[in-house]
């Protein structure tokens, strides 16, 4: 099973292939250029680097939001563009579980904050436990669970969630930079900050969790080119206010 990963919900754009769980390429970039301009032309090194034939390919793997609104219609147009190229299916990964997926085995929950703007978060509460066997498995393996699924929410929202969990947390996220001083303030179990290349999105990581839906649950994990779809979790903020806007003309008019 061989794996095209593409990741491009946030201020990472990259791209890594998976071959029968075995990481053979991992790309990204982080910097001032804009996907639009970077995505492809990475993915066009990684194949050559690798002499990569795409017919090789059984999947391309989307991190399918939320995220950047920008971000994610560049990578699902690029993802659904491949895949209707090279007849393969896609397989869509939670944005906000393959961060948390960066993280093995810890014993913490983790929780990955992505700015979201107007004070709110893209965000998730995630940890390893051990639960039922696996194939292929010693019996002895942790299991990633998400113990609460992606959302858009406040910060002080998920801070009084992992409060009363008990936990010691490790945050990652481009908004844990804007969130610092309010998880200072409200936080009263203990809490870190992942380090640097285990803090961001990461095509490795979307590619890694596409071939555990894969071990899990087969062809089911995977969507059509036509009928994949990326998840905002919101409207993007033109079309919020566009709405609110015409929900306040239409009380006017009451």
């Amino acid at each position: 099973m061989k794996i095209l990963a593409i990741e491009a919900s946030g201020p990472v754009a990259g791209c890594a292939v998976l071959e029968d769980g075995l990481l053979i390429a991992d790309y990204n970039v982080q910097f001032k250029k804009k996907h639009a301009r970077s995505l492809v032309p990475m993915m066009d090194e990684v194949k050559q680097m690798l002499e990569l034939d795409l017919n090789t390919v059984d999947a391309i793997a989307i991190a399918k939001g939320p995220g950047s609104f920008t971000g994610l219609r560049i990578g699902v147009a690029t993802a659904k563009g491949a895949a209707l190229a090279m007849d393969t299916p896609i397989i869509p990964v939670p944005t906000v579980d393959s961060i948390a997926y960066n993280l093995y085995a810890s014993d913490s929950l983790i929780c990955p904050l992505m700015d979201a703007r107007r004070q709110q978060v893209y965000t998730g509460i995630y940890e390893w436990s051990y639960g039922d066997k696996k194939p292929g498995s010693t019996g002895t393996d942790p299991c990633f669970t998400v113990v609460r699924p992606q959302c858009v929410i406040p910060v002080s929202e998920i801070a009084e969630d992992l409060n009363a969990r008990g936990r010691s947390v490790i945050f990652q996220g481009d908004g844990v930079p804007v969130s610092k001083e309010t998880l200072a303030r409200l936080m009263t179990v203990p809490y870190s900050f992942a380090p640097a290349h285990l803090d961001r999105q990461r095509a490795a990581a979307v590619a890694a969790l596409a071939w555990s839906y894969y071990q899990d649950q087969g062809d089911a994990c995977m969507v059509s080119a036509d009928d994949f779809r990326p998840e905002y979790l919101r409207l993007a903020q033109a079309e919020q206010e566009h709405s609110e806007r015409r929900s306040f003309s239409l009380l006017l008019e009451k």
